[in-house]
């Protein structure tokens, strides 16, 4: 079982509409679902056939939302119940211009009793994990440190733990040394003050993690690990909602970690699951056609040492 940590989880509400008309009336489309990061991951990782659980924070009545969400999606969790309200999400989609705007809720506070309820759950949850994926931004009152902690408590139950996360969560976390983290671009740039990725990447590994993905858009992935470098990138540009791609290319990642999949191999995979997440219409959902055609398309190229 891979187990997935989001411990600021989120109803997300997308709208989908041509254009927007700025300053005017818009009469959109809804759907809603369970979202965060780590959600999106275990949503994906159920879809493939691979046994996930959910675990984190989840706030008052949209916290119900979303437990009775995954409930119904037959995605298991084991979420902490918060009394703070939870946070939504909302995506706007224009599908004439293929263009995406999400805005983003800060999250509930949590208390020190709730914090240590989870903290004692996570430790029994380890027990049958094979892997631990921590991924998305924390609640406003968690302290900075809280990924370390959790990778420190992974590490403690023989667990390999992916981190997706950003900013002072994710520098904080990486001299606790977790088997894989996966910013983004701009993530990788704000952390190490480099827009070269691959010197990113390199940077983030010597502060200790111990392999690191950067996902680059329509650029694709590089892979900087022990065993060797390498691009992942496929010929075509797809376009879409990119909401959740990165989630979708995680759980192909914590997969391959759990599998042994040699990199090039883990990289296709995550590089043709994470294009065809963008060719869905929500966040933790992928296009199985596109997935099963983009997967001869992706090249993967090493890189020199």
């Amino acid at each position: 079982m891979i187990l997935t940590v989001t411990l600021n989880t989120a109803l997300d509400i997308t709208y989908g509409l041509p254009e927007v008309v700025r300053h005017g009336s818009n009469r959109v489309t809804v759907t809603q679902q369970a979202g965060g990061k780590g959600v999106n991951v275990a949503r994906v990782l159920t879809a493939l056939g691979r046994p996930a659980l959910v675990t984190g924070l989840a706030g008052g009545s949209t916290g119900r939302a979303v437990r009775a969400e995954l409930a119904a999606a037959g995605i298991a969790e084991d979420l902490v119940p918060l009394a703070g309200e939870g946070r939504r999400t909302v995506a706007v989609v224009e599908s004439r211009h293929g263009d995406t705007t999400v805005y983003l809720e800060p999250g509930p506070a949590v208390t020190a009793g709730e914090w240590q309820e989870f903290a004692v759950r996570y430790e029994r949850l380890l027990a049958g994990a094979e892997a631990v994926v921590l991924s998305g931004s924390l609640p406003p009152t968690l302290p900075e440190d809280t990924y370390r902690r959790l990778v420190l408590t992974a590490h403690r139950h023989g667990v390999p733990a992916v981190l997706d996360t950003a900013g002072p969560a994710l520098l904080a976390a990486l001299g606790a040394g977790p088997a894989l983290v996966k910013p983004n671009a701009a993530e990788l740039a704000a952390a190490t003050g480099t827009d070269d990725p691959l010197a990113g990447a390199q940077a983030l590994r010597a502060a200790g993690a111990r392999a690191v993905v950067a996902s680059l858009g329509p650029d694709g992935l590089l892979a900087c690990a022990p065993e060797g470098r390498w691009r992942a990138r496929l010929p075509e540009r797809l376009s879409g909602n990119p909401t959740g791609a990165g989630d979708s290319a995680v759980a192909a990642l914590a997969a391959g970690l759990v599998d042994g999949t040699p990199w090039p191999e883990r990289l296709r995979q995550a590089a043709a699951l994470s294009a065809a997440t963008v060719a869905a219409a929500l966040a933790g959902r992928f296009d199985p056609a596109a997935r099963a055609r983009l997967l001869g398309l992706v090249e993967v190229e090493a890189l020199a040492p």
